[in-house]
């Protein structure tokens, strides 16, 4: 009687835990989408391009990297530019950034993985808290800067926007 009692309490907690986790994960989320690499190729000139809507300019929002790399990709970081604009093209904010993908030492992949794909989200530094100046359509441009042309092993690579907390 008591074994059975702790299962339903543990089926029931599980429940309710994930309930709040789904509840949470979706309510902050304004926009997501990421953007398949054919054969896991990102080429020097392919510009990567989202466009989302903002409707709230009083709040703050997080900017997000999406990115799944393969264990073939060759370096432990992956150099991209971005590029925010408004709905009229002025550019809003833009950067060089260095992304750290693996250990630099140990060659060990950061993020979480399945197989040989390893999927990381990280917050765009400059883009942490960022209030958009008005409510509108904004487009988010992302290109990689690494010296190989194709760069291989960048399975896919995308963008997140959420309310900040």
């Amino acid at each position: 009687m008591k074994f059975r009692f702790i299962q339903q309490f543990i089926k029931y907690s599980l429940l309710v835990g994930l309930g709040v986790l789904f509840f949470r994960c979706g309510s902050s989320r304004v926009y997501e989408q990421n953007i398949d690499l054919k054969n896991a190729r990102w080429y020097a000139d392919s510009v990567l391009v989202y466009s989302f809507d903002i409707k709230d300019a009083n709040i703050a929002y997080n900017l997000l990297y999406n990115i799944r790399n393969s264990l073939q990709y060759p370096y432990y970081n992956l150099y991209v530019t971005y590029y925010l604009e408004d709905a009229q093209g002025k550019q809003l904010s833009t950067e060089l950034q260095n992304i750290t993908l693996m250990d630099a030492k140990t060659g060990k992949p950061f993020g979480s993985g399945l197989g040989d794909i390893f999927s990381h989200q990280l917050e765009i530094p400059n883009l942490t808290r960022f209030k958009f100046p008005k409510a509108g359509r904004y487009t988010f441009k992302v290109k990689q800067y690494m010296r190989q042309d194709p760069l291989l092993g960048v399975v896919s690579f995308g963008l997140k926007v959420e309310q900040a907390e």
